[in-house]
């Protein structure tokens, strides 16, 4: 598969039957190109999110993302258990993502729909309007945005070393243990990490409360 090809799975998921993950992970391992696009399908929102939490650039989290699926497809075939596919696809793209911010300045965040942070956007996804779940009160939704949108930018003002780690833990549902293993480091530098995080975005938000 070339890189090209591979670029062209970063698009809206279709409506195909699902499999079991082990069994798609197993047969891209044997070079079956559809069975790793299934694995595109169910991990590029994710990733997206994950990047552009750290980079706030649209276009450079794409990027980084596009760059970790050719990877993985590359090297899939030498993963040692299909059951550690999705810790592995996670921490390809996390450290490409921290090796992609200390070699260049970063670039202004993408500040025309912050709220796309917080959903399962992915390039080219057409996402349907909300059903409105919240507060209907003009006032309150406005209050609720704007507090939303302080608390990705003081997110974004994290080290990078804390913004990781709380990404992965906040908006990824990922144990002490996963992040240690996604970042390269122990379970205890994960818990120090996220603590630091903690408290610095609770200081930052002090105003707001």
């Amino acid at each position: 598969m070339t890189a090209a090809n591979c670029a062209t799975m970063i698009r809206p998921r279709q409506d195909r039957p699902d499999l079991d993950e082990v069994t798609l992970v197993a047969r891209s391992q044997d070079g079956d190109a559809k069975a790793f696009e299934r694995l595109v399908d169910r991990y590029q929102g994710p990733l997206f999110r994950l990047a552009l939490g750290m980079v706030r650039d649209r276009g450079w989290a794409e990027d980084i993302v596009q760059d970790a699926l050719i990877t993985a497809w590359r090297h899939i075939a030498g993963l040692s258990s299909p059951e550690a596919f999705p810790r592995w696809i996670y921490q390809i793209t996390t450290r490409r993502t921290l090796n992609q911010l200390r070699s260049r300045q970063r670039r202004p965040a993408d500040t025309t729909d912050p709220s796309l942070l917080d959903r399962d956007q992915r390039p080219g996804t057409h996402t349907e309007p909300a059903v409105p779940t919240g507060p209907t009160d003009p006032a309150m939704i406005a209050e609720e945005h704007a507090l939303n949108d302080a608390l990705q930018t003081e997110v974004g003002n994290l080290p990078d070393d804390l913004r990781v780690c709380w990404i992965l833990y906040a908006n990824h549902d990922r144990s002490y243990a996963e992040i240690g293993g996604i970042v390269g480091i122990t379970h205890s530098a994960v818990r120090g990490r996220i603590a630091r995080a903690r408290h610095q975005l609770a200081e930052e938000m002090t105003p707001w409360r």
